[in-house]
Formats: structure tokens, sequence, C-alpha cells
């Protein structure tokens, strides 16, 4: 068999796999960007981020706190992208991932203008809204304490034009449900704005 029809066949083999109807090509092509898993701070929006982004890895070696991480293969169109865990490792906001993007995938942004996902209180599972404790850790650990989250009677209330989305309140939040998400979990809501309105 020749390189030329080896190639050719291998290229219609992938392009049949990833457009054939099935759970797997769908797989192969849906966001990696859910709850509690967003792009870094500047990201553009996700239907250009794979396109955009060349995969360097830079933005990864960068982040001083490992918030920044690489997705491998099973993340199939998106392998090789940058996504931050906030329950595991928030992001820190210190911005050098923005300035080391050599393709403006991550788009330079001021700290405080950063919109990574909004973050959202489950007033079912708080135990300051149930009224079980004092517990304001999230409002101890978000970076913009009084604006991004504030407390109204001793119960923290996020104020979405303020939220970076940075994930701090997620990874301190002491409460766990059974699902895996916390009391207050990051929506990766301005990853699905439009590139044209």
């Amino acid at each position: 068999m020749k390189r030329r029809s080896f190639l050719k066949g291998l290229a219609a083999a992938v392009t049949g796999l990833a457009f054939s109807p099935g759970h797997s090509s769908a797989k192969l092509l849906a966001s990696p960007v859910t709850t509690n898993r967003l792009r870094p701070p500047g990201g553009v929006p996700e239907e250009v981020f794979p396109a955009k982004c060349i995969r360097c890895g830079r933005c990864v070696e960068v982040c001083p706190y490992r918030s920044v991480i690489m997705l491998d293969i099973r993340a199939g169109v998106h392998a090789g992208t940058p996504v931050i865990e906030a329950e595991k490792i928030p992001c820190y906001l210190c911005m050098k991932c923005v300035d080391v993007c050599p393709t403006g995938s991550l788009e330079r942004v001021k700290q405080e203008d950063t919109r990574m996902g909004l973050a959202i209180i489950d007033k079912f599972s708080c135990a300051a809204w149930k009224g079980l404790t004092l517990c304001r850790t999230c409002y101890d650990k978000c970076p913009f304490p009084e604006r991004a989250i504030r407390l109204e009677q001793l119960r923290p209330v996020v104020e979405a034009s303020h939220c970076t989305g940075c994930g701090l309140c997620t990874n301190a939040c002491p409460i766990t449900l059974a699902d895996g998400r916390k009391a207050i979990n990051i929506e990766p809501i301005y990853a699905t704005r439009k590139v044209t309105q």
C-alpha cells in the first residue's frame, strides 16, 4: 500500500468517526467547559477557542499555582487545550497565562474585568443559607469581597457584575454534595457567548 492511499484512508476513517451519528462522535466534539471546568482568564468564546489555541502549553507551564491543566486525548478536538478545574485548584488571577499566550486565545484583560464564569450559590445546600452555622468561607476567600461576594444578613450573595469566576470560593467551600458539586459552583456562562451578534 502506498503512503498516499494509506493517509487518504486514515483521513476518511477519522472524518467518518468524528461525524458519524452516535454517542462517541458527539463526545469528541463536545466542549469540556462545564460547571467548575473553565477556560483560563481572557478565554475567547468556546466556539472559536479550539481553533485559535495552538496547544503550545505555555499557559500550563507559566501558572505558578498549577491551576491550568492541559486536556488529554479523551477530550476529542479539545485535546491539548487548557482548562481550570475550579473545585480542585482555582485560578488565583495572577494573569501570567494571558501574558504568554501567542495566539490571543487568552485575551489580555484586567484582573477585575476577568469573566471566566459566574459563582452560583445553591441556597438549599449552603450552610449559611440553611441557617445551620455562620459560614462565610466563600466571602473570606473571594479576591473582591464586598464587590463580588457580599454578606446580606450574614448570608453570602454573589454580585454578577463583579464576579470573575476564579473559583476560589468553590475550592474553599466546606460543603461537598454527593454528586461532587459544592454549595457554591462556577457556571461558565461567558464561554458560550457568540463571536458575532
